[in-house]
C-alpha cells in the first residue's frame, strides 16, 4: 500500500476512535437515559462508517472489505431499532402500560 493510502486508514482510523470516544464520554457525563441514547448515535453512524472506510481503503473490496461492509450496515440500522427499543422500555418502566385505561374509548380513523 502506498504511503497515501496508509495515511488515509491512520486518519480514517483516528476519526473512528474520536467518534467512539465521545461516545464514552457523553454516557459518562450526562445521567438521564434519553440524553445517553443520543450519544451513542456517533459511534453506531460515524465511527462505524470511518472504520468500514479504513478497511475498505486497505483491502479494497476483498472479503474482508465485502464483510466489513455488511457488518457496518448491520450495525447502522440496528443502531436505530435498539435505541428506539430502549427509549420505549424505559417509557413503559417509567409511565406504565401503552395500552389504554380501562373503559377508554380509542379513536381510529373512519370512527
Amino acid at each position: 500500500m502506498a504511503l497515501s493510502g496508509a495515511i488515509a486508514v491512520w486518519v480514517l482510523l483516528a476519526i473512528g476512535m474520536a467518534a467512539f470516544l465521545l461516545t464514552a464520554l457523553g454516557l459518562l457525563v450526562f445521567k438521564d437515559l434519553y440524553d445517553r441514547i443520543q450519544y451513542t448515535y456517533p459511534a453506531g453512524t460515524i465511527g462505524v462508517a470511518a472504520l468500514v472506510a479504513a478497511i475498505l481503503v486497505q483491502k479494497s473490496l476483498s472479503q474482508a472489505g465485502l464483510k466489513a461492509i455488511l457488518v457496518g450496515v448491520i450495525l447502522f440500522w440496528s443502531s436505530a431499532a435498539l435505541s428506539h427499543a430502549i427509549a420505549r422500555s424505559a417509557r413503559v418502566r417509567r409511565l406504565g402500560d401503552w395500552g389504554p385505561a380501562d373503559g377508554e374509548k380509542i379513536e381510529t380513523i373512519g370512527d
